[in-house]
C-alpha cells in the first residue's frame, strides 16, 4: 500500500496549504526515508472544521452502536491485514526492532480497536433516584466533541490506536497529530480508517511540528486535548486549553523506581529489569531507570545487569540479530550523552556503556547500553528523564526508606518490585505513589488496564473502561412527572 504524504482533512488527501514539506528518517542510518506534508494554521483550521462538520452530521452523530461498532472491528481487522508492512514502516520510522513491531505494537493497536469496538454498545446512563417528587432524573453519556489526540515518537501506532479507537467508540471526531520525528504509520493508520468506512471528516490527519500541534492546542473549535509526551509540553498544553476551558488528558514522562529486596531472585530480577530497562532503547516512559538493591545484593546485581547489558547486540531494527535498536534522533543521542556526561561529573561510576557505538553503526543514531553504580539520590541521572537506554543503580539499608525513596520524585508514572514476599509486595504497592506498579514482571500493557500516572506524569487515564469517561460528558436529564 503506497502510503500518502500528504495531510487527510474531510476524507481528502491534500497538501498543505502553504506547501511546506518535511523529511522523515531512519534512524538506524540517518538518512532519510520520505518527505511529509507540514501542516501550517489555514490547516489546521480546516481540519476542525472537517472535524465539526463531521461531529454534527447525523450520519455520524446518529450512527447506531452496532454499526459504530463494526466500523472499528474492521480497522482492527485492516490492521491485521498490513501488519507486516506497519511493522516494517514503524521499525524504518521509529528505529525499534522489528521483533517489536512485531509482536508488540502491531497487535496492541489492533486489540485497542477490538476491546473498544465491544464498547460502542455498553456506554450507557444511569437513574438517579432523586428526592423531589413527581420527578424522573436520568443521566445520559454524550462525546465530548471534536479532539486532538497528539502522539509521540517512542511507540507511534500503539498510542495512536490507544487515542483514537476509544475516541471513536463513544462518537466523538478527531484530528491526529503524530510526531514530527514518526509520522509514517500514523498517516497509515488514518488511511485504514477511510478503507474500513469511517464517514469523512471523522478522522483526520495533520503531520507537522510543534507549531502544528499548539495551533491544535489553542484551537477553540477543540473540544479536548489527549496528549502523550514530555511533561514541559504538558503543562504548556494546560495553559493553552485554558484559553476556552477545553478538556485535557495528558500521559506524560516518568523515572520508573524499580526494588529489588534481598530476598528477590536475582538473576530473574536482573533478566526483567534489563527488558524493562531497554525496551525500545529505554524510549518509554515507563521504562525501570533507577534501581534500589539491597545493599548485601548490590554488587552481584550490578556485576550481573552489566554483563547482560554489555552484551545486548545493537544493530538496525530490521536486522533479526538486532536487540536493542537506534534512538529516534541525533537529539536523542544528544540527550542521552549529556546526562551521561552529567552522571560522571557528579560522581557516579560508569560500569559500562557510555558511549555511541563504531564501526558500521556510527552512521546511525545508536547508544550503548549505559550501567552506573553508586548513584545517589540527589544525582541528575536519578532524578531527570533520560529517555535513554541508561541505568541508574543505588543501594539501600533500611526496607523502610524504599517508599519514599520511591516517591521523592515529581513523577508517578510506573514502578516495580521484584520480591519473593508476598507482604512486601502489597505494602510497597499501596505506598508507592505511581500508576501502575508491577510485581515480578516487565512494564506491560493491556487495553482492559487503565494507563496513567500520578504528578508530573499526568492527568487522567487512557485504555480501560476509565478511557470511556476521558472521551464523554455526562448529561443529567429532568422529567415532570406530576
Amino acid at each position: 500500500m503506497d502510503i500518502p504524504s500528504s495531510l487527510l482533512i474531510g476524507g481528502k488527501w491534500l497538501p498543505a496549504a502553504d506547501g511546506a514539506e518535511f523529511k522523515t528518517y531512519d534512524p538506524a542510518t540517518g538518512t532519510p526515508l520520505g518527505t511529509v506534508a507540514e501542516a501550517g494554521p489555514s490547516d489546521v483550521d480546516a481540519a476542525v472544521d472537517a472535524a465539526r462538520t463531521a461531529f454534527d452530521d447525523p450520519a455520524w452523530r446518529t450512527m447506531p452502536p452496532a454499526a459504530r461498532a463494526r466500523l472499528l472491528w474492521a480497522v482492527a481487522d485492516l490492521i491485521e491485514k498490513y501488519a507486516d508492512e506497519l511493522a516494517e514502516l514503524e521499525t524504518c520510522d521509529q528505529g525499534q526492532p522489528i521483533g517489536i513491531a512485531k509482536g508488540l505494537n502491531v497487535p496492541l493497536a489492533a486489540e485497542m480497536f477490538r476491546y473498544y469496538a465491544g464498547w460502542c454498545t455498553k456506554i450507557e446512563g444511569s437513574v438517579s433516584a432523586v428526592s423531589i417528587p413527581g420527578t424522573m432524573h436520568y443521566t445520559r453519556r454524550e462525546p465530548v466533541g471534536v479532539c486532538a489526540l497528539i502522539t509521540p515518537w517512542n511507540l507511534p501506532l500503539a498510542i495512536a490506536a490507544w487515542k483514537l479507537a476509544p475516541a471513536l467508540a463513544c462518537g466523538n471526531t478527531v484530528i491526529l497529530k503524530p510526531a514530527e520525528q514518526t509520522p509514517l504509520t500514523t498517516v497509515f493508520l488514518a488511511r485504514l480508517c477511510l478503507e474500513a468506512g469511517i464517514p469523512a471528516g471523522v478522522v483526520n490527519c495533520l503531520t507537522g511540528g510543534p507549531e502544528a500541534g499548539r495551533a491544535l492546542t489553542e484551537h477553540d473549535g477543540v473540544d479536548k486535548v489527549s496528549f502523550t509526551g514530555s511533561t514541559e509540553v504538558g503543562k504548556l498544553i494546560v495553559a493553552a486549553a485554558a484559553r476556552n476551558l477545553k478538556r485535557v488528558s495528558l500521559e506524560l514522562g516518568g523515572k520508573a523506581p524499580s526494588i529489588v529486596a534481598r530476598d528477590a531472585d536475582i538473576d530473574a530480577a536482573v533478566a526483567g529489569n534489563l527488558q524493562g530497562a531497554l525496551l525500545n532503547s529505554g524510549q518509554v516512559c515507563a521504562a525501570y531507570t533507577r534501581f534500589y538493591v539491597d545493599h548485601r545484593r548490590v554488587d552481584e546485581f550490578t556485576e550481573k545487569i552489566a554483563a547482560a547489558a554489555s552484551g545486548l547486540p545493537l544493530g538496525p531494527g530490521l536486522s533479526p540479530d538486532t536487540v536493542m535498536g537506534p534512538l529516534v534522533s541525533q537529539e536523542q543521542v544528544e540527550r542521552v550523552a549529556h546526562y551521561v556526561r552529567l552522571g560522571v561529573e557528579q560522581g557516579a561510576e560508569l560500569v559500562t556503556g557510555g558511549a555511541r557505538p563504531d564501526g558500521d553503526l556510527a552512521g546511525g543514531y545508536f547508544f550503548q547500553p549505559t550501567v552506573f553504580s553508586g548513584v545517589t539520590d540527589d544525582m541528575a541521572i536519578a532524578r531527570e528523564e533520560i529517555f535513554g537506554p541508561v541505568l541508574s543503580i543505588l543501594s539501600y539499608e533500611d526496607p523502610e526508606e524504599l517508599a519514599p525513596r520511591a516517591n521523592d520524585t515529581e513523577y508517578g508514572l510506573a514502578a516495580c518490585v521484584w520480591t519473593k514476599d508476598l507482604t512486601t509486595a502489597h505494602n510497597l504497592a499501596a505506598t508507592i505513589r505511581a500508576g501502575s506498579v508491577y510485581v515480578n514482571m516487565l512494564p506491560f500493557l493491556d487495553p482492559a488496564a487503565p494507563w496513567g500516572g500520578f504528578g508530573a506524569s499526568g492527568w487522567g487515564r487512557e485504555m480501560s473502561g476509565t478511557a470511556i469517561d476521558e472521551f464523554t460528558e455526562t448529561k443529567g436529564v429532568w422529567i415532570n412527572l406530576a
